[in-house]
């Protein structure tokens, strides 16, 4: 049993850092054109607090068994970190000041959840509750977030805008750590990534439906929500050039 928890960690660990590293064809982007155009930093910002507030719940000293939680989202928090400072390096100073803000605000929450659980918690079932609760908010709110590119699959009957490897790897990447929880007893583990198996199973099940049609001619890219996909609503020829970024970015965030 202590094998196979370790085992389905590992793959874990594996799948989500290859959606934490599909964001570098947006950033290479970015650098090259020395510019953020119209792609939006918010997604990275709030990754990143779902990274550390789930690197924090995996600590030895706040739950136990669980430090493959907190190595690979460790290491998504300082993949997001380099995102996030390349985007304030690039935007524009409106966007700028924005998304510095949201940056303080998910320092703050980090900060007063890390000092509560530490100062005014003691260590065992408290402390791993608090942390186990607030991590989990915000993985089931990430997790929820590819459900726009469904509907935009659905809405043109093609699969164009949902790319297959991403939505597999969500799918393996959920089903790695719901194993994981359930083999280590952790219900902060494996509910949200309940969700997120299931939320990828259905991405793998509407790929073999809509795989053979491309996109109808009622129903273009910018109808995807700006608020949804990190990029707001723009001229259709530009929408259609970002549009696979727009996807990467929404499938990034699924993660433990």
């Amino acid at each position: 049993m202590e094998i196979a928890h370790f085992l389905f960690g590992i793959f874990g660990n594996i799948t989500a850092l290859f959606l934490f590293l599909a964001p570098i064809i947006t950033f290479k982007r970015i650098i090259k054109n020395k510019g953020t155009e119209k792609f939006s930093g918010v997604p990275y910002v709030m990754t990143l607090l779902n990274c550390l507030l789930s690197a924090w719940y995996g600590l030895p000293f706040v739950s136990p068994n669980n430090l493959l939680v907190s190595t690979i989202n460790g290491s998504g928090a300082a993949i997001e970190l380099i995102y996030v400072a390349i985007f304030l390096i690039y935007a524009p100073k409106r966007e700028k000041a924005k998304i510095f803000g949201i940056f303080s605000f998910v320092v703050l929450v980090f900060s007063i959840v890390a000092l509560v659980s530490l100062l005014a918690l003691k260590a065992g079932s408290t402390r791993g509750m608090f942390c186990g609760f607030a991590g989990s908010i915000f993985s089931i709110i990430m997790y929820a977030s590819p459900l726009s590119i469904m509907r935009t699959v659905i809405k043109t009957k093609s699969v164009e805008f949902m790319p297959f490897f991403l939505s597999l790897s969500v799918f393996l990447c959920g089903t790695s750590w719901f194993v994981f929880g359930l083999l280590g007893r952790d219900p902060f583990v494996f509910v949200q990534n309940g969700l997120g198996c299931g939320l990828g199973l259905a991405q793998l099940i509407l790929y073999f439906i809509y795989r053979g049609n491309k996109a109808t001619a009622t129903v273009e890219p910018i109808d995807i929500e700006p608020a949804e996909t990190g990029l707001p609503k723009e001229d259709k020829d530009q929408s259609q050039s970002n549009v696979s970024e727009a996807q990467v970015d929404r499938l990034e965030v699924v993660v433990v």
